[in-house]
């Protein structure tokens, strides 16, 4: 197209004008005008391409590293350091969560020790899970979602969204995770010491599916960091862009991000950039090589 332009208008007074101040022979200006982009430009656009690619496909939450992982996943040859460069280049950014402070005020009641004790990172599935609760407006009104998380992929293995928060929100999240997962050993469930936690149909509950039961101290959140971290997640990548209507457009939307992104695309550091879903599927391979060996 350029080059067809300055064709149409080569004898034009501008062309030779521009050639007079750029104290360039006509030849020379026709030849650059000919000449394709170079390598180095083809090869920036591609990977530009790319990286913005990654990018929407994460909904715009990704940084350098993980976009730096799918590409590499998409057999594309470029450093971190580059990949960098061209998000920095092209005003590409990762979207930085928020941390909301929780408040407490009554009287302490400890209803399970703190067997957990902090330890974020079993050897393998179904060892521990984590479980809490966050709420979501829509215009209908208040949503709550109660999740549980697998701590060794990170994976929200139930989940259950009503319109008020009650014992049958947490029940129905732990009764998803038993019948997903089936535990063949015992599991131990960590929670905060909400009432829904320590209401008698959740220990009976825990008792018959043989679950253990592990809370945070009263009061202090890091013991339940990674249950919260979800919803950290969560909130600005898909629910602070978007306006509900009513609970059951937010209940779609949330099943999307969980099922579809979360859990089956969503990097994660702590699984060496893998999803939930491919770093299981990892562990399972090898736990398959080691008994055939």
């Amino acid at each position: 197209m350029r080059y067809a332009f300055i064709q149409e208008h080569q004898d034009c007074w501008p062309i030779r004008w521009l050639c007079k101040v750029l104290n360039v022979h006509p030849s020379g200006f026709y030849a650059w005008v000919k000449k394709p982009y170079s390598k180095a430009y083809q090869t920036n656009q591609r990977q530009s391409g790319l990286i913005k690619q990654s990018w929407l496909e994460s909904g715009g939450v990704y940084g350098y590293r993980k976009v730096h992982s799918d590409l590499r996943a998409w057999v594309e040859h470029i450093g971190i350091n580059r990949v960098y460069k061209l998000m920095h280049l092209h005003g590409i950014k990762a979207l930085v969560g928020y941390r909301k402070p929780r408040h407490y005020s009554g009287k302490p009641h400890v209803a399970a020790p703190n067997r957990l004790n902090r330890e974020f990172n079993p050897v393998m599935p179904n060892q521990s899970w984590v479980t809490d609760i966050t709420y979501i407006r829509t215009h209908e009104g208040w949503l709550y979602l109660a999740a549980v998380m697998d701590l060794f992929s990170r994976r929200i293995v139930g989940w259950s969204m009503q319109s008020r928060i009650t014992k049958e929100l947490v029940l129905d999240a732990l009764l998803m995770a038993v019948w997903r997962r089936k535990p063949k050993q015992k599991v131990l469930i960590h929670s905060d010491q909400g009432s829904q936690y320590t209401s008698e149909d959740w220990m009976l509950f825990l008792k018959a599916h043989n679950l253990e039961s592990s809370m945070s101290r009263r009061g202090n959140c890091h013991d339940n960091a990674v249950a919260e971290s979800f919803f950290q997640l969560l909130k600005p990548e898909r629910i602070k862009r978007k306006i509900y209507n009513d609970r059951d457009e937010a209940k779609r939307d949330i099943f999307d991000y969980i099922e579809f992104f979360y859990n089956s695309k969503r990097r994660h550091n702590s699984n060496n950039l893998l999803s939930p879903i491919d770093f299981e599927k990892q562990f399972n391979q090898s736990a398959e090589q080691c008994l055939q060996n």
